[in-house]
């Protein structure tokens, strides 16, 4: 893990989105705005953090989200999208090496996407950047997911 105290800020975070999301989120919007706002607010290696939903086989539309103004629609390329149609995590340590990306924030360097699915469908992803880079690594897939996954019910 890049940073040895991660690990423990994703099982602290993990703590308080559970009873959030399962016991008061009327919904999968509502649960989003709560991954989001928490993991940004305690997380200060994200720039931004925030979901997308699969609107089509080639774009997605913006959710929640925490940080600058997002692009509204992504589509036709982009990490997002290469996360969205393969169905697995992706971790981009130079967004700028990354074939295709779309730079909605040029101060954002490096970047991790998380699908959300549905019965094996993606619904959706959830997309952090930080402003360095090779800011997310292998390590960061298995919490974030695991966090993604507490959205699912509502998915």
């Amino acid at each position: 893990m890049i940073d040895p105290r991660r690990e423990g800020a994703y099982e602290r975070l993990y703590a308080q989105l559970e009873p959030l999301v399962k016991e008061k989120s009327p919904s999968l919007v509502a649960g989003m705005a709560t991954v989001a706002a928490l993991l940004h607010a305690k997380l200060r290696h994200h720039f931004w953090t925030g979901f997308y939903f699969y609107a089509a086989e080639d774009e997605l539309h913006v959710g929640p989200y925490q940080g600058a103004v997002a692009c509204q629609v992504l589509k036709g390329r982009g990490v997002c999208l290469a996360a969205a149609r393969s169905g697995e995590a992706l971790v981009v340590p130079d967004v700028e090496a990354f074939p295709g990306h779309i730079a909605c924030d040029s101060r954002s360097k490096s970047e991790i996407v998380i699908p959300l699915k549905k019965e094996g469908r993606v619904v959706a992803v959830l997309d952090v950047d930080s402003a360095e880079l090779a800011q997310f690594d292998e390590d960061d897939v298995g919490p974030l997911s695991r966090i993604v996954a507490l959205l699912e019910p509502f998915a």
